[in-house]
């Protein structure tokens, strides 16, 4: 088996990524859509199920243990705010962006224009959405062991940083439970790539039964939709991402992309951000050198409020609607529109087509009636797998976009590692004596 982990493991993801989409779709055509996707279903899929299962296994222990090491990190309480309202200013101004591209994009292709609604199934979507208030009482947990076993994100989040700061206020007494968390998160780290091992099966599995399910059919129907969505991602991704890390960070951008391709390739196989987050942090944190003290804070956030893709997404389904329907739009619309997907895309569940049905707080701001909004969803949702995908390659790629900026700009960035073509050997500097082994990134 050397020759197969002599292979970089990126390159075994894409590899078994495309063998996935020629596999289902030969399986499509030859045994026919339903019979292939029974088959795969029954007899591949669950490979790439059990991949899924594996890597939510870690998100929990890798949330909490890498965050509380990286306040301890830190060392400095009061770097944490400086930390947080860089990252969170830049989750917005990177969604502004895609709000923007999305609307854009969605003049230009006019993928509603002229679209047979007639043979779409309505989905019912309810309208409602928790306020404000509510979504911020929710992030301060009740029960900090009932949010670690329900996995719910921004508690574990809010408990890790109290713990991490009490952890360092503690001074002595607190250096063997700040040790213990350190030692927890390398621990992690290496049961991540254990697990990471498994990518190339589960990639495989989860495609090819993605690409015989959904059939070519049903993807031609809204062929426009998912070049305009494709399209518009991959722009912000070039524009945007790239924008930031050359022109901003004047760091090399194929660097960037190249040291993320495991966790953007697991992205957009799993179509779950959650899911992709435990490689996302293992990326940044190797092959970018984003220290632990950033990538353990900035990651699970992004994870969690970080959806340039689905507000991209929405604004251009917004648009589908209203050409698909005959509505006129004005100037205002267009900028409530960009606002409302900007607003319901944060805290959007990181798991398949959850973006999809914030759909309907969105077109509220246009009056579009409940019916015609369950019309729109029955003739998206069967095929929206395809644009879920791309979605969540670009939302995990703008988290690691974010992260590496912040961590340049805390000094938390290894440039020398970043910079390192990630073939070649590298040797770090060693640190000064009397600060060795302080940081163990």
């Amino acid at each position: 088996m050397k020759w197969w982990f002599g292979v970089a493991l990126w390159k075994r993801v894409l590899g078994a990524l495309v063998l996935g989409l020629i596999f289902g779709a030969v399986m499509a055509q030859v045994m026919g859509g339903e019979a292939a996707s029974s088959f795969i279903e029954g007899y591949i899929k669950p490979v790439g199920d059990l991949f899924i299962r594996l890597i939510r296994m870690l998100i929990v222990p890798l949330i909490l243990t890498t965050l509380v090491a990286g306040v301890v990190a830190l060392g400095d309480p009061k770097k944490l705010g400086s930390i947080g309202l860089k990252t969170i200013a830049l989750y917005f101004a990177t969604t502004l962006f895609a709000n923007t591209i999305g609307i854009i994009f969605g003049l230009m292709f006019r993928p509603g224009a002229g679209v047979d609604l007639g043979g779409a199934d309505a989905v019912p979507v309810s309208t409602e959405a928790p306020t404000i208030a509510e979504r911020l009482l929710g992030i301060v947990p009740e029960n900090p062991v009932a949010a670690l076993a329900d996995g719910d994100v921004l508690a574990i989040i809010f408990f890790a940083v109290l713990l991490g700061i009490g952890i360092l206020m503690a001074g002595r007494q607190g250096k063997l439970i700040g040790d213990f968390f350190t030692a927890a998160s390398d621990v992690v780290l290496k049961v991540t790539h254990m697990v990471m091992e498994v990518a190339p099966f589960g990639v495989f599995a989860l495609v090819s039964f993605t690409t015989a399910s959904q059939g070519l059919d049903a993807l031609l129907a809204i062929a426009v939709l998912i070049a305009a969505v494709y399209a518009g991602l991959l722009t912000h991704v070039v524009l945007v991402y790239g924008g930031i890390i050359r022109f901003v960070l004047n760091l090399p951008v194929m660097n960037f992309f190249r040291g993320m391709l495991d966790a953007i390739a697991v992205a957009y196989s799993t179509a779950s951000s959650s899911a992709t987050l435990p490689v996302t942090i293992a990326n940044a944190s190797e092959n970018l050198g984003v220290k632990r003290s950033i990538a353990g804070s900035v990651l699970p956030l992004g994870a969690t409020i970080n959806m340039d893709g689905t507000a991209l997404y929405l604004g251009i389904l917004a648009l589908f609607t209203a050409q698909a329907f005959g509505y006129d739009l004005t100037f205002m619309n267009y900028v409530l529109i960009a606002f409302t997907a900007a607003i319901v895309s944060i805290g959007a569940a990181g798991i398949p087509s959850a973006s999809l049905f914030l759909l309907a707080i969105v077109l509220s701001t246009f009056n579009v009636p409940p019916e015609q909004v369950a019309i729109i969803v029955g003739f998206i949702l069967p095929v929206d797998r395809i644009m879920d995908m791309a979605r969540t390659a670009t939302n995990v790629t703008g988290d690691a976009t974010v992260a590496t900026a912040v961590a340049k700009w805390e000094g938390e960035l290894d440039e020398d590692l970043y910079r390192h073509p990630a073939d070649v050997p590298y040797e770090p500097k060693a640190e000064p004596p009397e600060v060795a082994g302080a940081d163990r990134d």
